[in-house]
């Protein structure tokens, strides 16, 4: 079941970015935020998406130098 979301002390400036924003979309504020919102939810939070390459670069036991990183995209601009 939707629950209501209540956000006191918004900017009016914030407000009338994400006005303009959903005004683009041909939205309303309550359909673009809605929409934010759930785009927002469905993205892991970063902290939790580095851990996440964290753990699976442990698990495979492998490792590269910064500077074997930077040569190969060095190489990849001549």
């Amino acid at each position: 079941m939707p629950v209501q979301i209540t956000i006191r002390g918004v900017p009016e400036e914030v407000r009338d970015t994400l006005a303009a924003r959903a005004a683009l979309k041909r939205q309303s504020m309550q359909e673009y935020l809605r929409a934010e919102l759930v785009r927002m939810a469905e993205r892991p939070t970063l902290d939790s998406w580095l851990d996440e390459v964290r753990r699976r670069k442990d698990a495979a036991g492998t490792s590269i130098a910064t500077s074997e990183i930077l040569d190969a995209r060095d190489a990849d601009r001549r």
